[in-house]
Parts: C-alpha cells; structure tokens; sequence
C-alpha cells in the first residue's frame, strides 16, 4: 500500500503541538480508526463520551492506494485511543504513529488481538473472532482513559456481544448447509469468513498475486477460468473496490457462465453498522450458495 505522508519533521512537531488539549476540549475521548468497521465499533462502544474518527471510509476508493494528508496527520497526533488493522494492511499508520509520539496515548492493533503478523492474510475483519476481541479492548482502554464511566462501557460492551450472535447464528446455518462447497474469489478478502463458513476455497495463489499487487501466473488465470466455464465452483467472491483489468475478465466471465458473483468490500458501506454489512453479505452468501448449480 503505497503512502506519502506530506510535510517534514518540524511540520509533524507543528501538527502535534497544535492540537495538544484541543481533541479534548469538548470531553469526549479522541479516537482514530484506520478503517471505518473499526470506527463503527468504537462508536457504539463509546457512545456520547468518544469522537471517532475513521480515517479509511470511501466505498469508492481501493485502500491498497491510499495516500495519507495533512488532516490524518493532525488527527492522529491529538488521538487518544488509535485502532488500526496492522498485518501490513495500513503501514502509513505505524508510520504516522511513531512520527507524532503522545504521551498516554493507547493503541489497539488486531493483528496483535488475533497472533497476525506481515505476510498473513491482513482481512482480519471479516474473521469472525475479531471483533469480539476489537470491542473488548477498546472497553477496557475507554475505562482506562474514563474510569468515571467504566459501567456504561461495559455495558455496551455487553450490548455489543450480543447483537454478533444473529450472525454467528447465520454463519452456523450457512456452515451446516453448504460446507465443503466449492467457491472461489478474486482476491482473499473474504476468506476468513469463507473458512468459518467451512466453504472450499479454490485459485489461492491467483487471489494472493492479486492481493499483493503482482500478475498472476498464465497457468493460475487459466486454472481460475477453467473453474469458471467448467462450473467447478458454486460461487465467486470480488472485491469491487480493487478490480484491474484480469479481474473485470473474471467477472465478466462468471457472469457469461452464469457463476454467481458475491461482491465484497474492505470497507463498511456508508449508512450502515458493521453488524449490517456483515449479516448482508452473509445473505447475499446464502441465496448464492442455494442458487441453481451447474
């Protein structure tokens, strides 16, 4: 994921400097989120006592190409509590992080959450285990920075936990209907979640060559086509926010063989909680899998 951060050294210690006490001063704990599904979480855990900010929350823009700004810059350096992904998935952070140090500042990394590191699969979001650990810390870092308030956070934490479970309810169903289906994806963004729904996931090294920004091999794009016209597999998954020109080929193709397609996103769409976005795309997931096959 390429990055530039704007401004040098003395330009960073500005930014600090000038927001120092003023992410405070209406009371409520600064936030920042890498990713807007992080942020969601963080909101409903912290309710009126947090701002959040997300700084990765464009349906339309592919996260591999974000550039960072003078904006982030200052937000980061005034937050209190910073969650991001790691696993290699937002470096500019890391960078950004060490660039305007804070005193107290907490940080919550998923990665770290989940025992992830650089050269695993980053998707950490739609492993269905990590929210419940993203929510949990950042209740007991909100308690930290406002203890005042530490039963209330608790409390939405608990709220929290129990609005996951109509979706581990959906993934079980999904599970026990169609594990071991055969799918397969353009990119591994969703295949956390494939594996808990115990789904058969095919064409892994065409998915990480795209994921990494590399060509695939003739041999992998034939054996993903293949799988296509041939009807090996019952549905594909595609990120619509990174799609160069093989992957609009696939998708075209899978549409001409009539394979269906289950679009998937690296952000939560606007207007939309995280708990919505995933249970939609486990719907979209179901009438797939239950649609005619070939």
């Amino acid at each position: 994921m390429p990055m530039k951060v704007w401004g040098i050294a003395a330009a960073l210690i500005y930014t600090a400097a000038a927001v120092t006490g003023a992410s405070a001063a209406d009371g409520k704990i600064a936030v920042i989120a890498a990713e807007n599904f992080y942020g969601d979480v963080a909101q409903q855990i912290g309710g009126d006592f947090v701002a959040v900010t997300s700084v990765l929350s464009n349906p339309d823009q592919d996260p591999h190409l974000f550039e960072t700004s003078p904006s982030v810059i200052r937000e980061i350096a005034g937050a209190q509590i910073v969650v991001y992904n790691g696993a290699n998935y937002d470096p500019w952070l890391e960078k950004l992080l060490a660039a305007t140090p804070k005193s107290g500042r907490l940080v919550i990394t998923a990665a770290e959450l989940m025992h992830k590191s650089a050269g695993d699969n980053p998707h950490l979001w739609y492993e269905p285990a990590t929210m419940p650990k993203i929510a949990a810390a950042l209740a007991a870092d909100f308690s930290k920075a406002d203890a005042a308030h530490a039963d209330i956070y608790a409390a939405r934490l608990r709220t929290f936990l129990a609005s996951l479970e109509p979706i581990n309810r959906k993934i079980a169903a999904i599970r026990a209907k169609f594990g071991g289906v055969p799918v397969t994806a353009t990119e591994p963004v969703f295949d956390y979640m494939a594996a808990a729904l115990d789904l058969k996931m095919r064409n892994q090294r065409f998915q990480l060559a795209v994921m990494n920004q590399a060509e695939p091999s003739a041999s992998d794009l034939a054996a993903f086509e293949h799988d296509l016209v041939g009807h090996a597999v019952r549905l594909m998954f595609y990120n619509k926010q990174a799609s160069g020109a093989i992957v609009q080929r696939l998708v075209e193709l899978a549409r001409a063989a009539k394979v269906p397609i289950v679009a998937v996103t690296e952000t939560c769409p606007p207007g939309l909680s995280y708990q919505n976005w995933i249970s939609g795309e486990l719907d979209r997931t179901a009438a797939a899998l239950a649609g005619p096959s070939s």
